[in-house]
C-alpha cells in the first residue's frame, strides 16, 4: 500500500513539496526572481502542440486538466501579485483565501484558450518583476499572514511563487510523457 501512496504523491508532487530556503541570501533571491520569466516560456512550449482533447485531459486520475492548471496559474498569479502590494503597502495583511477547486469549475476554465491565460501571466510576470526590482532587500523581510504556510516573509513568499510554478509545469510535463504526446 505505502508503494502506491509514494506513486499518488510523486504525481500530485513530482518536484516534491515546498521548501523554503530560510536563510535566504541576496543572490538567492536574485536567482529566484530570474526564474520567473522561464515560468510562461516553459509553459508555451510545452503545450503549444497539445490539441483539444489532449488540453483537457485530466494529469492524474482525478485531478486537474492540463487546461485547469493553465487557467489556475493565471489565477495564482494575479493573487500572488496583490498579495505581494498589500504586504509592501499594509501591516501584516491577512491574504485572501479562494476556493481554486470550484475557481476551476467556472465557464472561463473550460471555454478561454489557455493562450489568453499564458498572455495574462507573461504581461503580469513583467509588472511583478518591474516591482520585485524595484524593492530594497530589506522589504522582503515585510511578511503576510497566509491560510496555508502561516505569516510568511516576502522572500519565502516569492520562492514559493516559483516553486508553484513549476509544480505545476512538472505536472503537465508528466502528463504528456506518461500519455506519449
Amino acid at each position: 500500500m505505502e508503494r502506491w501512496s509514494t506513486l499518488d504523491e510523486n504525481v500530485s508532487f513530482p518536484i516534491g513539496h515546498f521548501e523554503p530556503i530560510l536563510k535566504f541570501s541576496n543572490e538567492d533571491r536574485i536567482h529566484i526572481i530570474g526564474q520567473i520569466p522561464g515560468i510562461t516560456k516553459t509553459l508555451r512550449e510545452i503545450t503549444q502542440h497539445l490539441n483539444d482533447d489532449q488540453l483537457c485531459t485530466p494529469y492524474r486520475d482525478g485531478g486537474w486538466t492540463i487546461i485547469q492548471i493553465v487557467h489556475h496559474l493565471a489565477d495564482n498569479d494575479m493573487n500572488v501579485y496583490i498579495r505581494f502590494k498589500r504586504a509592501l503597502t499594509e501591516d501584516e495583511p491577512v491574504a485572501s483565501s479562494y476556493r481554486e477547486d470550484l475557481w476551476a469549475s467556472l465557464h472561463d476554465y473550460r471555454n478561454t484558450p489557455i493562450e489568453d491565460s499564458i498572455l495574462l501571466m507573461e504581461i503580469l510576470h513583467k509588472r511583478f518583476l518591474t516591482l520585485l526590482h524595484g524593492l530594497h532587500p530589506d522589504q522582503f523581510r515585510r511578511t503576510i499572514q497566509t491560510e496555508v504556510l502561516g505569516t510568511i516573509s516576502l522572500d519565502i513568499a516569492i520562492q514559493r511563487f516559483v516553486w508553484h510554478g513549476q509544480h505545476h509545469i512538472a505536472q503537465i510535463k508528466s502528463c504528456i510523457t506518461s500519455q506519449r504526446w
